[in-house]
C-alpha cells in the first residue's frame, strides 16, 4: 500500500499489512513496572464455589412454538439509557478481569464474559490466555491504541465517536473481520462506501476489501477504478500495488478493457437501433402518403394544397422527394438507379410488414407478397431478420427481445 503521512491511519510502509499484524498475542509475563498497577486485591478469591442449583421456575402459561418470545425479539429495542450503562461499564472498567495491551504498551481494561459473548474469536483467545492473579492478559499488535479502544468499546455498547470511526475505519474493518463482529463490519463497509473512497486510496481499499471478504465494497472500488482509470493509475497506491500484487493489476486492466468493449458495443447497438427506427418511421410515412396523402403528394382521388399544416411524420418530407423521383425516373429498374433501388427496398420491406395486402394502398404490396414465394432461403432469412429488427426498434429493448423470438 502507499505510504501516507504519519497522522494517517494507513500503514507506514508498503510492507505493512493490516491482516498480517492482527494476531492476538497471549501475554505470559507482564512487566514488573506494570504488574502492581494491574493487580486486583480481590483477585485471589477462588471462582470454584459450589453454586447451588436454582429453584424450579414458577408455573406459568406456555406458548407453543415460542411465538411469544419471537414476537418480543422482533419488537425489542435498546433504550439509550441501557447503551449508556454498558458504555460506562467499559469506560470505568469496574470489575475488569482482562487487560488488552496495544502496540505502544498501553492497556485497556475489559471483561472476559462481555468480550467472549460479543466476539467468539476473541473469547477463544482469552480462554487460552494465562491467568495471573485473577487477570487475563492479551496483546493486539499492529493497531493504534485509539483503534483498539474504539473496537472494544463497540463490543460493549455499539457506540463510537464518528471522527474516531472515520479516522480508523480501515483498521476497524480488519479487526471486525478478524474477530468476527458482523455489526461493526457493516458499519465500516457503509462508511467506506459513503464518501470515504477517493482516487488516492481506492486501490488500497480494494485490496483491504478482498482480504476482509467485502464483495460489494470490492465491486464499488473496481467500478471506480474503471470509471477514472487514467487518474487512479497514476497514484502512489497503484504503483505500490503494481509491484506487490501484479495479478490484481492484470485483473483491473482486463476490467477496464472489458468496460471499454461493452461501451463500444452499446454505442454500436444504439446507432443500429437508430437506423432501424428510421426505417420504421419511413414505413409509417409511406403508408401515410399512399393512403391519406400529404401536402402535395398522395392518391389520385385526393386534392392537395401546398399550404397545408406541416406533417406529423418526421420521415415524410424526405420520403416525398424519393417518391417523386421514383415516379419520374427513366431508369427505374432494380440496380439501375441508387435512389430507385432504395425505393424498391422500402416497398418490399413494407410488403413484409403489411398484414392487409388485399386492401393496402401502397403500390406493389401484393406483388412483393407473391415474390416472396420465389426467393431463396438465404434471402428470406435476411429479410426476416431485417423485419424483426425494424419492429423491435419501435417496440423498445425489452419488447424487442420478445419480438425476436416470434
Amino acid at each position: 500500500m502507499s505510504s501516507p503521512t504519519l497522522d494517517s491511519p494507513w500503514p507506514s510502509s508498503p510492507s505493512d499489512s493490516f491482516c498480517g499484524s492482527f494476531n492476538i498475542r497471549i501475554e505470559g509475563e507482564i512487566p514488573d513496572e506494570i504488574l502492581p498497577v494491574l493487580e486486583d486485591p480481590t483477585s485471589s478469591v477462588s471462582y470454584n464455589h459450589n453454586i447451588p442449583k436454582p429453584p424450579p421456575p414458577v408455573p406459568s402459561k406456555t406458548y407453543s412454538g415460542n411465538k411469544y418470545f419471537k414476537r418480543l425479539s422482533r419488537s425489542c429495542s435498546v433504550p439509550k439509557e441501557t447503551m449508556d450503562t454498558w458504555d460506562k461499564l467499559f469506560k470505568d472498567g469496574y470489575g475488569a478481569d482482562v487487560y488488552i495491551f496495544t502496540e505502544d504498551e498501553s492497556y485497556i481494561p475489559a471483561h472476559f464474559s462481555v468480550l467472549s459473548i460479543a466476539s467468539p474469536v476473541l473469547g477463544n483467545f482469552l480462554q487460552q490466555s494465562k491467568v495471573k492473579n485473577g487477570m487475563r492478559y492479551i496483546k493486539i499488535p499492529g493497531v493504534p491504541y485509539e483503534a483498539v479502544y474504539t473496537f472494544i468499546r463497540f463490543l460493549y455498547s455499539s457506540c463510537y465517536e464518528k471522527e474516531e470511526m472515520k479516522k480508523f475505519v480501515p483498521h476497524l474493518l480488519v479487526l471486525s473481520h478478524s474477530y468476527s463482529v458482523p455489526s461493526l463490519k457493516r458499519v465500516c463497509i457503509y462508511l467506506l462506501e459513503q464518501g470515504w473512497l477517493s482516487k488516492e486510496n481506492v486501490v488500497d481499499v480494494l485490496q483491504l476489501a478482498r482480504n476482509c471478504d467485502a464483495p460489494r465494497l470490492s465491486l464499488i472500488c473496481i467500478r471506480m477504478v474503471v470509471k477514472d482509470f487514467k487518474a487512479i493509475s497514476s497514484t502512489e497506491g497503484w504503483k505500490v500495488m503494481k509491484q506487490v500484487n501484479p495479478a490484481l493489476e492484470q485483473e483491473l486492466l482486463e476490467a477496464v478493457v472489458e468496460a471499454d468493449s461493452r461501451k463500444e458495443e452499446r454505442l454500436r447497438k444504439k446507432e443500429e437501433r437508430k437506423v432501424y427506427l428510421q426505417l420504421y418511421e419511413a414505413m409509417e410515412a409511406l403508408l401515410h402518403i399512399c393512403r391519406d396523402g400529404c401536402r402535395t403528394i398522395g392518391p389520385r382521388d385526393k386534392v392537395f394544397r401546398g399550404s397545408q399544416v406541416a406533417c406529423d411524420f418526421p420521415a415524410c418530407k424526405g420520403l416525398e422527394t424519393l417518391v417523386r423521383h421514383f415516379s419520374s425516373c427513366k431508369t427505374r429498374v432494380p440496380g439501375g438507379c441508387a435512389h430507385c433501388k432504395r425505393m424498391w427496398q422500402l416497398l418490399e420491406l413494407h410488403s413484409r410488414i403489411c398484414d392487409e395486402p388485399d386492401s393496402c394502398k401502397v403500390p406493389l404490396c401484393r406483388h412483393f407478397k407473391e415474390k416472396m414465394q420465389q426467393q431463396t432461403k438465404k434471402d428470406e432469412a435476411k429479410w426476416k431478420l431485417l423485419v424483426s429488427k425494424v419492429v423491435a426498434a419501435k417496440l423498445g429493448p425489452i419488447s424487442g427481445r420478445r419480438a425476436s423470438f416470434l
